[in-house]
């Protein structure tokens, strides 16, 4: 490898056309928060991805932690993807959309498998959107895309903030079509530099991330 290959490889900025350009990372996986208003707003997303969408989907919806959750079940049906609840120590897959179970965090190893946890609910949420995006951040960096849905408290704003910092790219459902405002606003509050997009547009990133 020459000096100025590595240069290049090593280095995020590049120059096309006498113009410098951020290079773009190659998607590797999507974390999604969702609350108040996730149900209608996740149909309008998940069952427009193909069958070999060739990403992991990993998601929070805050949900009653004294009953079990047939969401999973729910999308699984309306999906061309595989969508399955999340179970400890399992190998993420892509094509795959993991629903967090009630009462467990969901977290991101290292390995790249995902991991259950039943320790302190944060911001009243277990689970909770800012401790999945956390984790998710660690391990794929540049590589991860956060969503920022509807819900009734800010969690997930933190979260959010921290897959931009390691590089990602973070969407989040404008306010003023939310269900609740109050998830994508503190979210936007605290990474003014996410995008506010319409549920759609939302769906049609997801899509053009992977074939452009």
């Amino acid at each position: 490898m020459t000096a100025t290959t590595k240069s290049l490889k090593d280095n995020p900025i590049v120059r096309l056309g006498g113009v410098m350009e951020k290079a773009v990372a190659t998607p590797e996986a999507v974390v999604i928060g969702v609350s108040a208003g996730g149900l209608k707003a996740l149909t309008a997303i998940l069952p427009v991805l193909p069958a070999d969408y060739p990403l992991p989907i990993m998601i929070v919806i805050h949900l009653p932690p004294d009953r079990d959750s047939v969401v999973a079940e729910l999308f699984d049906a309306k999906c061309a993807l595989t969508v399955r609840e999340a179970e400890d120590k399992e190998d993420i897959l892509p094509g795959h959309a993991y629903f967090a179970p009630p009462d467990y965090h969901l977290l991101i190893e290292p390995d790249h498998r995902l991991s259950l946890s039943s320790e302190e609910p944060v911001l009243f949420s277990r689970p909770s959107v800012d401790v999945l995006f956390e984790s998710a951040a660690d391990v794929y960096g540049e590589g991860l895309i956060g969503v920022v849905l509807t819900g009734a408290n800010p969690d997930g704003a933190l979260g959010l903030k921290a897959i931009l910092q390691a590089g990602g790219r973070g969407l989040v459902q404008r306010p003023d079509q939310a269900y609740a405002s109050a998830m994508p606003e503190a979210a936007l509050a605290l990474s003014p530099d996410a995008e506010a997009m319409t549920l759609e547009q939302i769906a049609d990133t997801l899509q053009k991330a992977v074939t452009t």
